[in-house]
């Protein structure tokens, strides 16, 4: 099936909530508050990513591998809201914040009160926003500094609310849904700037990442994906590229004409930051159109991981992972910064899981590359990644023909690529440990086969040029695996076989177990050394959201947001039924169905009281 118009591409309708219910603070928020101050309490979950370098370990042991099969419910919270429920809540003092999917409602809750809604924010937006979301109407959380809550709404609103009100503060608009550009991703702030990207690759939208200042919402700076240097904010002799200058008009040189006009690489994943380089980490996403041929050249800066300055934007170093992109694998899965081993030296290391199937170690100062390898072992697409620094195609990945999807006719249609265009994992986040130095990653199982086609661009409609069908990798039943990694070889230590995806994101605790969430709707719980399976409780819906804990009057709870939607739960979430709707995914989890159904609970868990 081709998409011709958004609204045969995601054809659902919605009832848009409107208005804002105020309702007296009882609990304490912990006031004003620096998010990395509040992130080193252990008994908050003060970031969207928990801690500024993506770790999502927790320090808490209450909860460890002696009893965690002891887990029961201690209670529940319904959102009121259906589709897709990505991120986590937040916690700060004796507040928690919990987020929705379109229409974007923040409830404020008091943990001191069994949960008693404190406040709730509801925005007001066009519902015409939902067809040009293009992967369900999904929304990975909100931030929380000095005081105020920030929420990026589907209709590209960056909002400021108090805390301990709900009331707004200050909103400003980052982009323009009516030319396809939405806001889904999780806000992060640094000092005194609040940082989003934007979502609309399918649409043409060009990526950006921008800085907004807490106190008013003014835009402090943006910085462009594709573009003349000054856009992108790179400088061709100091911005550096596997540790050579980019030089002058990086980009433009790799792409025809105007093409990067509407090429995409947008910024829809997590940011990372590191104090002590003083740089934001973030990864750009898939160059526009999916149809290759139609956007010869290397197609730079999309598919690329990015080193900012914070209170500039320039770019200190850059990585492209995929050049010249055939199959849709976006760059916009999290940075984690951790210091590990690799060969006999301990470096400051970035680690990121890519969607096309690499594992990446790199030096988080410098962009050196230090290892690329297969987290998955049904990757074909490419050999491996050419590690040869005298190599003229260093640091790039050696495609294998038979899957490359750029044929000479447009309309070849190209079969068993792995992975899919969803990634050997998508935006859920994965942990690490600094216990056992193994980061713990969700993962896809799938393969595709590709066929493009030619596309014309009209702003606002799909921009997409592909049709897709999924699948699971050849010989396997299973969709998914949740592995360990170690990041400084290059090499899976444990993998646990999951019958679908694992679209949720990790835990990993000091009391040695790692949590996530299936999309059939399963918590669970596993030995962070040996993955071993120690507890299971099946939630109301599948959850996609990410595995968080906290603490609060001395006791460790965990929680987690259910509700089945997203890319691989698109077909449940919109009522999609042709196998090729939602870029070929509603086929693949067909069988989805068959296990759960829609929902929106925030499910929290807790020893049972001696």
């Amino acid at each position: 099936m081709r998409l011709t118009s958004a609204r045969s591409w995601l054809a659902v309708t919605t009832t848009v909530l409107s208005g804002l219910l105020i309702a007296p603070a009882v609990a304490q928020s912990a006031g004003g508050g620096d998010p990395a101050t509040l992130a080193a309490n252990p008994a908050n979950w003060a970031m969207p990513t928990m801690t500024y370098d993506n770790h999502r370990f927790s320090t808490l042991d209450q909860i460890n591998t002696d009893n965690v099969g002891k887990l029961q419910v201690a209670w529940t919270f319904s959102t009121g809201v259906l589709r897709g429920h990505e991120g986590s809540p937040l916690v700060i003092g004796d507040v928690m914040y919990v987020h929705t999917p379109f229409p974007n409602t923040v409830y404020a809750l008091d943990l001191n009160n069994d949960g008693k809604i404190l406040w709730k924010y509801t925005p007001s937006q066009d519902p015409n926003v939902i067809p040009v979301m293009c992967c369900d109407t999904v929304n990975r959380g909100a931030a929380y500094a000095q005081g105020k809550i920030f929420l990026h709404q589907a209709d590209t609103t960056l909002v400021a609310l108090d805390g301990k009100t709900g009331k707004v503060v200050w909103s400003t608009k980052t982009g323009d849904p009516s030319k396809g550009e939405t806001g889904t991703s999780a806000p992060m702030v640094v000092g005194d700037l609040v940082y989003v990207g934007v979502s609309g690759g399918e649409f043409g939208v060009r990526g950006w990442m921008a800085a907004y200042n807490v106190n008013d919402g003014k835009q402090v700076w943006r910085a462009y994906s594709e573009g003349p240097d000054g856009d992108i904010l790179v400088d061709p002799e100091k911005t550096t590229s596997l540790g050579k200058p980019v030089g002058a008009d990086s980009s433009l040189k790799t792409w025809q004409g105007d093409q990067w006009k509407i090429g995409g690489g947008d910024t829809w994943g997590w940011l990372s930051y590191d104090p002590k380089l003083n740089l934001i980490y973030y990864g750009s996403g898939n160059p526009s159109t999916w149809n290759p041929r139609q956007r010869p050249g290397d197609n730079k800066w999309s598919m690329t991981i990015w080193a900012r300055d914070p209170k500039s934007g320039m770019a200190k170093w850059v990585y492209q992972m995929t050049p010249h992109d055939e199959w849709d694998y976006d760059g916009i899965n999290e940075m984690i910064l951790a210091d590990i081993k690799v060969g006999e030296n301990t470096v400051p290391a970035l680690v990121h899981f890519d969607r096309n199937g690499f594992g990446y170690t790199l030096n988080r100062e410098t962009g050196e590359l230090l290892v690329a390898k297969k987290y998955d072992p049904a990757v074909n697409w490419a050999s491996k990644v050419d590690m040869e620094r005298n190599s003229a195609k260093y640091g790039r990945p050696l495609v294998v023909a038979k899957y490359s999807t750029d044929h000479n006719g447009e309309d070849v249609n190209t079969k068993g690529v792995c992975p899919a265009a969803l990634g050997s994992k998508d935006e859920q986040p994965a942990a690490f440990s600094p216990e056992t130095g193994l980061f713990y990653v969700p993962t896809n199982h799938v393969c595709m086969d590709y066929e493009p086609f030619r596309v014309s661009y009209t702003a606002g409609q799909p921009y997409v040029g592909a049709t897709l069908s999924m699948y699971p990798a050849p010989g396997q039943n299973n969709m998914g695996n949740f592995i360990a990694w170690d990041a400084g070889t290059g090499k899976i230590v444990w993998s646990d076989p999951e019958q679908f995806s694992v679209w949720s994101g990790a835990l990993a605790t000091k009391g040695g177990v790692v949590f996530y969430g299936t999309l059939e709707g399963y918590l669970k719980a596993v030995d962070a050394k040996t993955g071993k399976e120690l507890y299971r409780f099946k939630t109301p819906s599948g959850i996609i959201g990410n595995v968080m804990t906290y603490q609060h009057n001395g006791k460790q709870y965990v929680a987690v947001l259910s509700g089945v939607g997203g890319w691989a739960g698109i077909g449940l979430a919109a009522g999609l039924t042709d196998p090729h709707a939602g870029l070929g995914a509603v086929g693949g989890y067909a069988a989805l169905s068959n296990y759960t159904s829609l929902g929106g609970t925030l499910t929290v868990f807790a020893l049972p009281s001696s």
